[in-house]
Order: C-alpha cells, then sequence, then structure tokens
C-alpha cells in the first residue's frame, strides 16, 4: 500500500511539471510515513523550482524551494487524484507568488467582498506565500474599541464603527507587505478606496445564494447587519444580502481585480462554489493581480 501510494504521488507532484509555470531543477523529495497500526499518513513534499521568464521586463528572479508536509491523510486519497490535485495546487499557488512579487514591489493587498466571502481564510494563505504579514480591519477596530464588531454596532452605532474602520484603513495605508480582509461595509465610504488604492485591491465575488448557506451554517450572532432579521437562517441571510448587495455592488467593482467563484469553478469543471479550495481561490486571487499589475506596469512604460 505505502509504495503504491507514493508512486502515484510522485508521479502528480514531480513528474508532471507542465502544470506549473516554472520547472524542477535540483533536488526534489518525497517522504510517506505511518504511525504503526493506524490507516493514516504523513507526506511531505520538497521541490525546487527554477522560474520561467514570462515578461519582457528584465528582474531578478531566484529559485524558489516548496516544502509542504499533510498530516492524516488516509491511504485512499493518496491512490486518487484528490491529493494529487491539492499538492497541483500548492505547487502553483508558490511558482505564481513568486512571479508577481517583483510587480507588488512591497504593496499591500486589500480583499474586499461581502460578509463572508473568505477574505479572512484566503488572505491567510496569500500572506503565507507571498512571505506578507496578514490583519483583519474589523479586529483591528475591536482591539481599539474594547468590544466586539456586534457590540460597537449595538453600543455605538454604525456611523461611529464606520469612522474607526477609516482610521484603521488610514494606517494600513501607510504599511508595507500586508494582506488586508477589510469589512463587508469598507467600500461604502470612498475615502476608503483613496487609502485602499494605496495598494492593490481585491474582490472575491462569490454568489449570495452560497454566502447565505455559509452564514446560515455558522449563525448570524457575530454579523450584527443580519443579526435582528426574521425568519429561519437562510432566508433572512439571503435577504439580507441580497439587499446589502443592491447598496454595494457597484462599489466593489471599483476594485483593482475581481476574483469570481463562479468563473473558477467553471474552469475546473466543478458545479458547486462552495467545493473550491481556499487555495484554488487564492491562486486565482494571484493570477488576477498579476494581470493587472502588467497592465499598471505596461501603462507607466508607455509614458
Amino acid at each position: 500500500m505505502d509504495a503504491k501510494a507514493a508512486k502515484a504521488l510522485q508521479l502528480s507532484a514531480l513528474l508532471q511539471p507542465e502544470k506549473i509555470r516554472s520547472k524542477p531543477s535540483g533536488a526534489s523529495s518525497l517522504s510517506i510515513s505511518r504511525e504503526p497500526h493506524k490507516k493514516f499518513f504523513r507526506v511531505s513534499v520538497s521541490v525546487k523550482l527554477q522560474p520561467v521568464r514570462t515578461s519582457t521586463i528584465r528582474r531578478r528572479v531566484a529559485p524558489l524551494e516548496v516544502t509542504r508536509s499533510y498530516e492524516n491523510i488516509p491511504a485512499s486519497t493518496l491512490e486518487s487524484g484528490t491529493c494529487h490535485a491539492l499538492l497541483d495546487e500548492e505547487l502553483i499557488l508558490k511558482s505564481r507568488s513568486q512571479e508577481i512579487d517583483p510587480y507588488l514591489n512591497g504593496r499591500c493587498i486589500y480583499l474586499v467582498g461581502m460578509m463572508g466571502s473568505g477574505k479572512t481564510t484566503v488572505g491567510k494563505i496569500m500572506a503565507q506565500v507571498l512571505g506578507y504579514s496578514f490583519c483583519d480591519s474589523d479586529a483591528l477596530v475591536e482591539e481599539e474599541v474594547g468590544n466586539s464588531v456586534a457590540d460597537i454596532f449595538k453600543h455605538y452605532g454604525e456611523a461611529f464603527f464606520r469612522d474607526k474602520e477609516t482610521e484603521v484603513l488610514h494606517k494600513l495605508s501607510l504599511m508595507r507587505r500586508f494582506v488586508i480582509s477589510t469589512g463587508g461595509g469598507a467600500v461604502i465610504r470612498p475615502i476608503n478606496w483613496k487609502h485602499m488604492h494605496k495598494g492593490v485591491s481585491v474582490w472575491l465575488d462569490v454568489p449570495l445564494e452560497a454566502l447565505a448557506q455559509r452564514i446560515a451554517a455558522v449563525g448570524t450572532n457575530s454579523r450584527p447587519l443580519l443579526h435582528y432579521e426574521a425568519g429561519d437562517a437562510y432566508t433572512r441571510a439571503l435577504l439580507k444580502l441580497s439587499a446589502l448587495f443592491e447598496e454595494r455592488g457597484d462599489s466593489y467593482a471599483n476594485a483593482n481585480a475581481r476574483v469570481s467563484l463562479e468563473k473558477i469553478a467553471a474552469k475546473l469543471g466543478q458545479r458547486d462554489v462552495s467545493k473550491l479550495s481556499p487555495t484554488a481561490i487564492a491562486l486565482e486571487a494571484l493570477e488576477q493581480i498579476e494581470v493587472f499589475l502588467k497592465e499598471e506596469d505596461n501603462n507607466y512604460a508607455e509614458r
């Protein structure tokens, strides 16, 4: 069983470089271990990637070594294509992050989108592969005020929260090398866009039905704009999200890049966006950032 799983994993992770915009060079290694009498494996993969130059602009890019460990992987997963796809995503994500890093030049990345769109989860993945720090603007407001967002809305009102949010975004606009998850309503104030456009803004565009399902599954207690709506959790979330999107949809479109989960699902041959991995979404975000940055670079060169 161990040998068969190892062989399948090696073929996917190490012998399919055409799926990666870099080529393996130097040492590549893979190890699979299993505790006695247990059905789960620990997988460690290390691959050294030599970047392929795709830009006419000459920038020095060093080789990248990718090391990744996965705990408690069933043998059935190793023998199927699931683990192979996961490893491919991880390697491509690392490669793409290296390609866009010279273009980013330390600028912050602001993730915008409706509540429940996955900004925090995706943002942490992006920060890790880019070597950035991660922060949540709502969490910074909570830290400054000393209350949760729900309590701030309850005791001080939404206008007070929005003022604090703007203050936080202004401070963050003076920083470098941060991936920032913003609150769902951060886009409604033009002054916030002035701050966010000092970096690169990315809209995570998730279908409202999928958002409602996510929020209904975890509850609405932490969502002050949903907490007082009547009806079952899903209906309450969907109705309020629809109303909020009517107000904010045009504002989200101000982002420098858009990541459509429906388009990702279609590209991967999936029908349900909830089945997309956060890594796949982070990869699409990096690709859209790359498109924006290269267009920006070209426009600057033509001046």
